[in-house]
């Protein structure tokens, strides 16, 4: 587990974007898309929205998928461990870099084909506390004809990361303009932020 913790960091401070290709194992990540196929069969995806429960809008063509919030009081075994996991990570990242990481918050990302979502910074502008973004993908056998990258924008060397399954992507929230290229598959994630309150 801490070398894909430390592949993440390593990978981080090389290029601003943190990256492992196995964060998740391949047990937990079909598990985890097992959940969010039946969450979505009994219609429990909202559509997402853009900005905070301050300022929330929802506008189809910025942002087309849907989401739905994991939270402990659920107590499923398998996003259970997956907090486990985050909880493991962060206690590595404060003490290995000093983060101050005090929370987090994830949701299951769902985007069928032809969703999108354009480019945007995770961190609010009336609300600073996501400090770090964070993206594990669900996607086996995804293929380069389907689409649905994350392209990072930055200055020198934008990135376009394919979302297949247990990969995790790691950048600051306030840093990096990202957006989620059209799909032509269905796509599945869990993208959440490390906060510090």
């Amino acid at each position: 587990m801490e070398n894909s913790f430390e592949a993440l960091i390593a990978t981080y401070i090389e290029n601003k974007v943190g990256i492992s290709e196995h964060f998740l194992s391949n047990d937990l990540a079909n598990n985890l898309k097992q959940n969010l196929f039946a969450l979505n069969e009994s219609s429990q995806l909202a559509a997402a929205g853009i900005g905070n429960s301050e300022k929330l809008s929802y506008d189809g063509a910025i942002r087309s998928d849907s989401i739905y919030w994991l939270d402990k009081k659920h107590n499923n075994a398998f996003e259970n461990e997956f907090f486990a996991q985050i909880e493991a990570f962060i206690l590595y990242l404060n003490e290995s870099c000093y983060a101050g990481i005090t929370g987090y918050e994830f949701h299951y990302s769902l985007y069928e084909a032809g969703d999108f979502y354009l480019k945007h910074l995770d961190q609010f502008k009336n609300n600073p506390s996501r400090k770090y973004s964070m993206i594990s993908y669900l996607n086996s056998d995804w293929q380069e004809s389907d689409g649905g990258e994350l392209l990072i924008h930055q200055l020198d060397n934008n990135q376009k990361i394919s979302p297949t399954q247990g990969k995790t992507v790691f950048f600051k929230s306030d840093e990096l303009v990202h957006e989620v290229l059209v799909t032509q598959n269905t796509r599945m994630s869990i993208t959440g932020w490390l906060k510090s309150d």
